[in-house]
């Protein structure tokens, strides 16, 4: 845990070390920069920090729905109007056994995303990036060998351009207000989950490479983190599971032509609260997520909270 604090430490201080170095031509280019969010919300919203496993079903097919609330603000007066967005995904996902050791993750997400402005409500919807995730077991405790169980898993993936990507959105509106990023992402994640008896700790660290697409746009590299205690509690043929936790985003600033877009790295810190519910091979869950600590775009844009439901069978 110390190593984890302190590679998180040196994120955040590389991170406020850069400089922000794009030209501005156009006068009004940095009245539309205010307005830019971070990737998680928007066209890469495909899990992250959510996680990508089930604290019942360790092999899985299923949907999940996610909500994310979000206010933006230009920046320009003290009393500049804030207005509503609204993130919307549903998403096929999975966890598939493909031998003894290793597992693939997928991940297939449809947006349908909504925004106030000064022009009126802004709406997009389509299928977005489709996230593979390959993971390799390190450790994993035989059930009946020791009181404690212990489960380490190493992975990597990529994120498909399979959104489409929308060059005008950059400038006049969020430049996350996408279906897609129009590159291919790069991801490297870890799982390891510890249980004794009835108790468990799943915690979970993924971090995501990301190129410039034919654009010459490039959203910031991503650090996903999270930590969730959950308790399994057994009535006969139901489980009932328990969660709370935390969970996080960090993440670099955008590049255009080559150049860093200002206001576009920052940080959240999520406190989260959930259930999940299993009967036979069926499990459902739902959790919701509220923001502890968050600097985005230098305070112009906030966090409101999270939800998400999901409806799982076990493979």
């Amino acid at each position: 845990m110390k190593y984890f604090i302190y590679f998180l430490i040196c994120c955040s201080t590389v991170f406020a070390k850069e400089n922000d170095t794009l030209a501005l031509t156009n006068p009004f280019k940095n009245f539309h920069t205010l307005l830019e969010d971070c990737d998680a919300c928007g066209c890469s919203a495909s899990g992250g920090s959510m996680g990508f496993s089930s604290m019942i079903n360790p092999n899985f097919i299923g949907v999940r729905y996610f909500y994310q609330s979000y206010k933006s603000n230009d920046g320009l007066y003290s009393n500049s109007p804030w207005y509503d967005e609204n993130f919307n995904t549903i998403q096929a996902w999975g966890r598939i056994p493909i031998s003894e050791k290793i597992q693939v993750s997928l991940l297939v997400p449809y947006h349908f995303h909504n925004r106030d402005s000064k022009t009126g409500n802004q709406s997009i919807s389509g299928i977005g990036d489709i996230t593979a995730l390959g993971f390799y077991t390190l450790i994993k405790t035989k059930k009946d060998s020791t009181a404690i169980k212990q489960h380490l898993m190493l992975g990597s993936g990529v994120k498909m351009p399979s959104g489409s990507y929308n060059e005008s959105n950059n400038g006049s509106i969020n430049p996350s207000y996408q279906q897609g990023t129009g590159s291919w992402d790069y991801l490297i994640a870890t799982e390891y989950t510890i249980k004794r008896n009835n108790i468990g700790l799943n915690t979970m660290l993924n971090y995501t490479f990301k190129t410039e697409n034919e654009k010459n746009y490039q959203f910031g590299n991503q650090l996903n983190y999270g930590s969730t205690l959950f308790y399994t509690l057994n009535n006969e043929q139901i489980s009932f599971v328990p969660q709370i936790g935390i969970a996080g985003e960090v993440y670099e600033s955008n590049y255009q032509h080559g150049q860093r877009v200002r206001n576009t790295a920052g940080d959240i810190l999520f406190g989260k609260i959930g259930i999940e519910i299993g009967k036979n091979r069926f499990s459902f869950g739902a959790n919701t997520m509220l923001p502890v600590n968050q600097n985005l775009t230098g305070g112009n844009v906030q966090a409101q909270y999270r939800w998400s439901i999901n409806l799982n069978y076990s493979l």
